[in-house]
């Protein structure tokens, strides 16, 4: 059994979150047991997450999306649904959102930049003027339909994809999530590539106008590998058991 005081400040180091400015309350959200033999993983605290967690017998759950987002709600419907769940299992929350995103290790968009095979990451992606994304470097150029494909396996992903820039895909950058409007930042930077989670009504056109490539894999799908990577650091680093629970969600 592990402390969990224990594996939130090395959480909270190892993603350098106390000094990243975000919207979410990163951190512990809902205090449970404070013996930890069993992490649950997953990308968003829905009910569904938190029962399969407990279901799976969880101490802790540690997700991308949770609770607590700067301001206060009351207890009320969905939200007090999800608490009662929580505290009946004595089951501790917990939640890293823009940390988890730029992690140069096992943040979400270092990891999806390595899953393609590039390489000499470099910060990208400027959210109030903190970067969130990264950038990187294909040995060998790729095509957009080896991107796609190679998301479509490794994510269980259905890309969305804009082709009007070069075949040849020398360099990318990637913002996961939610993050079409930072598309003009890949197009500034010279990529051959942006991709990212979502795309808004405007992508394909200014992808047309731009002549520039543009993939939207799923604000879930492109969220999934930093959560797993983390998992695995912390299942290493505490020796507990870790479980993934996938919630498939094409949006």
């Amino acid at each position: 059994m592990a402390d969990r005081d224990k594996i939130i400040a090395f959480t909270d180091a190892c993603l350098n979150s106390k000094k990243i400015k975000d919207m979410s309350e990163n951190g512990l959200q809902a205090g449970g047991a404070r013996k930890v033999g069993k992490i649950a993983f997953g990308v968003s605290a829905s009910l569904e997450c938190i029962k399969r967690a407990a279901a799976c017998g969880a101490d802790m759950l540690i997700v991308h999306h949770g609770l607590l987002w700067g301001k206060s709600a009351p207890f009320k419907g969905p939200l007090k649904a999800k608490l009662e769940v929580l505290f009946k299992h004595d089951i501790s929350l917990c939640a890293w959102h823009l940390p988890l995103d730029s992690h140069p290790g096992c943040g979400n968009n270092a990891q999806l930049l390595k899953m393609l095979g590039a390489g000499n990451l470099e910060p990208f992606g400027f959210y109030e003027g903190v970067s969130v994304g990264f950038k990187g470097v294909f040995r060998k150029p790729l095509s957009m339909d080896g991107i796609a494909a190679a998301l479509a396996i490794k994510l269980d992903a259905e890309p969305l994809c804009f082709r009007f820039g070069t075949e040849k895909i020398k360099t990318a950058g990637v913002v996961s999530g939610g993050a079409a409007r930072m598309f003009e930042q890949a197009i500034e930077a010279g990529l051959d590539l942006y991709i990212t989670g979502e795309a808004g009504e405007f992508v394909q056109e200014l992808a047309r106008e731009t002549r520039s490539n543009f993939i939207a894999a799923g604000h879930y799908n492109t969220e999934k590998p930093g959560v797993k990577a983390l998992a695995a650091i912390l299942e290493k680093k505490f020796r507990v058991k870790t479980e993934f629970i996938d919630i498939p969600n094409p949006a």
